[in-house]
């Protein structure tokens, strides 16, 4: 079962309209005369290497400059590097303070990172009612991050009041974007009748759907499926067939099956 997705987003904001690049004396005079809009194109030159030699440390100065004026995407990029550490030191204090300015400004990525730190506690107290806050946000202007969490909040009635019917919802609009961790919720949800009526046949459409994406769990899952025969007509070569496909991503009980299915030549596996 999958918990909730606490992994920060780190797609960087990494320029505002500008194209050159570093080696462009121009932009480089801008940004040393304080465009902040030209400090975040030369800070995403220096984290890429596009016309310099990438540079951690020097991305980090110019998109403090563009931040320190209120730029929201620098602000965002810096969260980002504090929480990982790269070209500064790791801290996650000064990340939450990035994610948060750059999350008031209305940054979905920066709102959701602001709901995990919550969530998780890092560089600020934990708080789920906090982290629930910013993801809704963030759900609002369509994350499909934000949406699924949202979904396991009220699935477990974490910082909200458990409400199954809210869960199943935000687990919906979360899978229909896409999210292979959504969908798999969902196959869970059917296939156990936990939160919804029990429908194999509803488990199987969204574990395909994350298997296909390549999600391990997904595919461990719609290998049982097609092992038991549920939802689908009973078949130990599919079977087999998505739990290599698990085991190939280091699942070892879907390993251990498959090998097992193969060696009794898939009868009576």
């Amino acid at each position: 079962m999958t918990r909730i997705f606490s992994i920060l987003i780190a797609v960087l904001f990494l320029s505002v309209g500008q194209t050159a690049s570093a080696q462009d004396s121009e932009l480089l005079k801008r940004a040393q005369d304080g465009d902040a809009e030209a400090q975040i194109s030369l800070g995403a030159d220096y984290h890429y290497g596009d016309g310099v030699e990438q540079d951690y440390v020097e991305a980090v100065k110019w998109w403090r400059l563009a931040a320190e004026q209120g730029y929201a995407a620098a602000q965002f990029n810096l969260g980002v590097f504090y929480y990982s550490g790269e070209g500064v030191e790791q801290d996650y204090v000064e990340a939450f303070k990035w994610f948060r300015l750059a999350a008031e400004q209305g940054i979905a990525d920066a709102q959701y990172n602001l709901g995990v730190v919550y969530y998780d506690g890092d560089g600020v107290e934990q708080d789920y009612v906090e982290a629930v806050k910013w993801w809704r946000l963030a759900a609002e202007q369509s994350s499909s991050y934000a949406r699924y969490n949202l979904g396991y909040a009220y699935h477990h009635g974490e910082g909200v009041e458990r409400d199954y019917a809210e869960a199943v919802s935000w687990y919906r609009l979360a899978a229909d974007q896409g999210n292979a961790n959504a969908q798999n919720k969902l196959g869970d949800a059917f296939y156990n009748g936990e939160i919804v009526e029990q429908d194999y046949v509803e488990a199987v459409k969204w574990y395909r759907l994350a298997a296909e994406q390549g999600d391990a769990i997904a595919q461990y899952n719609l290998g049982f499926a097609y092992y038991n025969g549920e939802g689908v007509e009973q078949d130990f070569v599919e079977a087999v067939k998505w739990w290599q496909m698990a085991a190939e991503q280091g699942d070892e009980i879907a390993k251990q099956l498959a090998e097992e299915c193969v060696r009794k030549e898939y009868k009576d596996c």
